[in-house]
């Protein structure tokens, strides 16, 4: 049985997802280096696809999903960075500031993951995220060695 407390955490990650999508398109927008530009793509991709799967899982408990975009959260602020250090397009600075956004986000899930009253799917759920975010971060350290 999901509280409302655990509700509240899946919609904050929902919502951050959400964030980070944004990040990762506005991201793609405006670096030149193809293969960064595919690697945000993908990211942007990944995080449309979370931020679904989280919301079919609230709505499968019965809560409802938030609608509007967050304003509080080390991941909103770390990609409310990021846009803002876009208009440099400095591709290893961008780099950095995704990898702020994603350690941010493993940390968060990590947090959730944690709490012992998470359902066995939904903690399934939040784990293959947290992996793929893992990855992805991974992916942005190597990209940052590449351009460097």
């Amino acid at each position: 049985m999901y509280t409302e407390e655990m509700t509240k955490k899946i919609n904050d990650l929902l919502e951050k997802n959400y964030d980070a999508e944004k990040g990762y398109k506005k991201a793609a927008e405006i670096v030149d280096n193809n293969k960064l530009k595919q690697f945000f793509e993908e990211q942007a991709q990944n995080r449309y696809d979370f931020g679904h799967t989280l919301k079919d899982e609230i709505k499968n408990i019965g809560s409802t999903p938030d609608k509007g975009g967050s304003t509080t959260g080390d991941l909103h602020r770390a990609w409310m960075d990021i846009k803002s250090t876009f208009t440099s397009q400095d591709e290893e600075a961008i780099l950095k500031e995704v990898q702020k956004g994603e350690e941010a986000a493993v940390e968060e899930y990590t947090n959730v993951i944690n709490d012992t009253t998470l359902p066995p799917t939904t903690k399934t759920i939040l784990e293959q995220q947290r992996n793929n975010v893992q990855s992805a971060l991974q992916n942005a350290k190597n990209f940052e060695v590449v351009l460097s």
